[in-house]
């Protein structure tokens, strides 16, 4: 639909609104929504047959600008209507239509409006002649306006939900909805930064859809300062920086920093001269956005100990395509006499525990956010081990959602956010004798070998089912 809704009418009663939502990250969309609706100081109220998996919600308490709010950053919303009738069947629907506020349709009813009805399906393909059908048998409502196809003042839309199982279709819709569009979401976005156009990327650049989904969990909003400490080349810096935020990083990868080395784009060997982060930002118009990135380990914070950050956002390395190091080693080594380095000094690095990394991501987090700030960050799992009491815990910060994204059939990555709620303080040292969930979780570390593991198990299966159809054969 994509374009300005010219009315500007008052605050109306009975006002109810419906949002289509992506059937994609299903585990992402609520929070997401709620962390939107927390900008504008606002609760989410799902009304009557709310189901968190379904295509449409109803949402009560809002009012239009708060659903524009939404919709100018969700990239899980696809569109938002203000809610005029519903039903089972067509003739419950005309009966809830014919029982909405005449106060409340007049302003985009009148004669001097533009407008147009639109039908869609979730689930099923009607025919034209049939979507021709729908619009005609909705003549009892009382439009006097002239309709304009192309570009239309107002546009409703006649919305009939056939459920979500496409190998069992219903002849008849679940329910069916009826609206005026408000404003559509932004999942244009996904298209427009996608990694696979991306000036700067790397192996383990985050997909676009969920690097915004990770900024609006974030509530990162204007003048913001957002901080990753394993930054890699950016993606989620660039997420950020569309919103409005002043972003900046570190890694302790030197070449990805600089951009040197070998790149990660096929039938390209070698990086280019301009590829980097900044570069990125650039790309999407947000290099103003860009404070910095350095090289940085960090098991070693080089702020001083102080709030900084409205949010800390970041994918830490799990072992699988990045390696987790930090400097530093097991073996003793000999300091050399004062005033004498080596030209090019290259530190020694070792190995840098997946525990110990969500440790110290927790407590930097505590101490350099502001109140009230949010940290996001991805958390690898074992699928069949999984509990909740995997989740790291720190005193000073709220566990607000966590949502799994399946990777495998035995493993998956949770997304975690967390909000400050309160300032570190000594006694928070002995908070692991209350809750064991205050102390890393040392299952972590075996994340990357069972993982493997179940990598060679799968190749063993079908290397086994290969060597049975060449017998067969």
């Amino acid at each position: 639909m994509n374009k300005k809704n010219m009315a500007a009418p008052g605050r109306r009663s009975c006002v109810q609104y419906l949002i289509h939502l992506a059937q994609d990250n299903l585990d992402f969309r609520l929070p997401e929504i709620e962390a939107l609706l927390a900008l504008r100081g606002k609760k989410i109220n799902p009304v009557w047959r709310f189901k968190e998996t379904a295509p449409f919600w109803c949402l009560d308490d809002l009012t239009e600008e708060d659903v524009h709010g939404i919709m100018a950053r969700s990239v899980c919303a696809k569109s938002a209507f203000e809610l005029w009738g519903h039903g089972r069947t067509h003739s419950e629907l005309r009966t809830s239509l014919l029982n909405y506020p005449v106060e409340n349709m007049s302003p985009f009813m009148h004669k001097n409006s533009t407008y147009r009805i639109n039908v869609y399906t979730y689930n099923k393909t009607l025919e034209f002649q049939e979507r021709i059908k729908r619009i005609d048998a909705m003549e009892y409502l009382p439009f006097q306006g002239v309709v304009n196809l192309k570009n239309p003042q107002h546009i409703f839309c006649l919305l009939e939900d056939y459920g979500t199982d496409p190998n069992n279709i219903p002849e008849h819709p679940d329910y069916i909805f009826f609206g005026r569009w408000i404003a559509d979401g932004q999942r244009e976005l996904i298209r427009s930064h996608s990694v696979k156009n991306r000036h700067f990327i790397g192996n383990t650049s985050m997909d676009a859809c969920l690097s915004f989904i990770m900024a609006n969990h974030a509530k990162v909003k204007e003048h913001d300062l957002v901080f990753d400490p394993f930054v890699g080349t950016g993606s989620l810096l660039v997420a950020c920086s569309h919103f409005g935020a002043y972003v900046c990083g570190s890694d302790i990868d030197y070449n990805t920093i600089h951009g040197k080395g070998r790149s990660s784009r096929k039938n390209q060997k070698w990086r280019g001269p301009d590829e980097n982060i900044r570069a990125n930002l650039r790309q999407y118009g947000a290099e103003k956005m860009y404070v910095d990135v350095m090289v940085s380990d960090a098991s070693r914070p080089v702020w001083r100990r102080t709030p900084l950050f409205d949010a800390i956002i970041t994918d830490p390395p799990y072992g699988i395509r990045e390696s987790t190091r930090r400097t530093g080693s097991h073996k003793e080594t000999s300091k050399p006499p004062d005033g004498i380095y080596a030209e090019s000094h290259v530190a020694v690095s070792q190995s840098y525990h997946l525990s110990d990394i969500l440790a110290d991501l927790l407590n930097f987090s505590a101490h350099h956010l502001v109140m009230g700030g949010r940290m996001v960050y991805w958390l690898p799992v074992h699928r069949p081990e999984y509990c909740e009491e995997m989740v790291p815990l720190h005193p000073c910060l709220q566990l607000i959602s966590n949502c799994e994204q399946t990777l495998s059939s035995h493993t998956s990555r949770r997304l975690i956010t967390m909000e400050k709620v309160k300032e570190p303080e000594e006694s928070d040292g002995l908070a692991h004798l209350a809750d064991p969930r205050f102390c890393p979780y040392q299952g972590h570390n075996a994340f990357r070998e069972k993982y493997f593991s179940g990598v060679n198990k799968r190749l063993g299966k079908d290397n086994k089912s290969d060597a049975k159809e060449d017998a067969i054969i």
